[in-house]
Order: C-alpha cells, then sequence, then structure tokens
C-alpha cells in the first residue's frame, strides 16, 4: 500500500506540475504575441516619426528659401529704382551704366537706345536727381521671375529748378532671375 501512496502521490504531484506548465506555457505564448505587437507598433511610431520630421525639415527648408529669394528680389528692386532715380549730369555715363548692369531684356534695350540723347539733356539742363526708396513691396513671385512695386522720392535740381524739386515715384518693376542675379526686366510709372 504504501507503494501505491507513493504512486498515488507521484500522480497528483504530476498533474498539478503538468497544469502549471501548460498555463506558463499559454502565458509565454501571450507575452510572445503581446511582445510582437509592441515591437511592431514601435516600428510603425518610428516610421511615421521619421516621415513626420523629414516633411517639416522640407517645409522650413522651403520658406527659409522663399525668404532669402523675397529679400533678393526686393535688395534688387531697391537699387534698380535707386539707380533709376539718382542721376547727375557731371557723371552720367557711370549713373547710366548702373542702370544697365541692373537691367535686362526690353527694358536693358530701351534704356541704352536712349542713353546718347538722355546725355546729352541731363547735361544741357545741369539735372541732379537724388532719389530714395521710400517703401518696396511684392506683388508676385515665383523661383524666376517677380514683380515689385517701389514708392520712391527724388530731389531734382537743373536749370530750370536750381532750388530743387521734389518728385513722388510709383514705379513697377518686372525682374528676371538671370545666372543667379535678379535683373530688371520692365518699369512702368504707375499711379
Amino acid at each position: 500500500m504504501a507503494a501505491r501512496r507513493t504512486y498515488g502521490m507521484n500522480a497528483g504531484i504530476l498533474a498539478r506540475l503538468t497544469r502549471s506548465l501548460r498555463l506558463l506555457g499559454a502565458r509565454t505564448a501571450a507575452s510572445a504575441r503581446q511582445g510582437r505587437a509592441t515591437a511592431a507598433a514601435l516600428v510603425v511610431a518610428t516610421v511615421v516619426t521619421t516621415a513626420l520630421s523629414g516633411w517639416l525639415c522640407v517645409q522650413v527648408y522651403e520658406q527659409r528659401a522663399e525668404a532669402q529669394r523675397h529679400q533678393e528680389i526686393l535688395a534688387a528692386a531697391r537699387q534698380s529704382a535707386l539707380n533709376f532715380t539718382s542721376l547727375d549730369y557731371r557723371h552720367y555715363a557711370q549713373d547710366s551704366e548702373n542702370v544697365l548692369k541692373g537691367a535686362t531684356g526690353d527694358f536693358k534695350e530701351q534704356f541704352s537706345g536712349q542713353t546718347t540723347e538722355l546725355t546729352k539733356l541731363v547735361a544741357a539742363n545741369k539735372s541732379i536727381s537724388q532719389g530714395q526708396v521710400l517703401e518696396a513691396g511684392i506683388t508676385r513671385s515665383d523661383e524666376r521671375t517677380a514683380r515689385v512695386l517701389v514708392v520712391a522720392d527724388s530731389k531734382v535740381t537743373n536749370t530750370a529748378a536750381p532750388g530743387g524739386q521734389a518728385r513722388t515715384y510709383r514705379l513697377q518693376l518686372d525682374l528676371v532671375l538671370e545666372h543667379g542675379r535678379w535683373l530688371t526686366s520692365d518699369v512702368e510709372f504707375v499711379g
């Protein structure tokens, strides 16, 4: 009888041990599935975060590039308007050359074609115009072209107005990007 009891006890222990191992195996399998799901979620979160970070970096880069382009456009338009409104008969050849350096296309051709006549007229009247750009704003722009409105004042002295005469100009300048420089392709007097 003693042998049976031992066998009976061993069978009970063995049954409990088997049950415990089954429960442990079920928990381990569930933990493994949960671990794989967590790892997959982390991978997805990492991919989404990386993609979002890349997109934001591109947006910031594009905004900075656009701001830089706008600064370059405004600087070129201001300089062109200043050159156009600042002329002196004593060094008109240099002044007109400054206008032509910032010009291109039809505007350059027209201004260049009138330089000889303007030189005579400016010299005969002893004209001096001292320009000052008051304000400039971009009305439209893209990577290659821009339109800028400029308000400029100048004090003009000549033989007819030796004391000087104040003039205000409202100019519309069209600019194009050529060889890395913004150049004025058209100038119109507006309103």
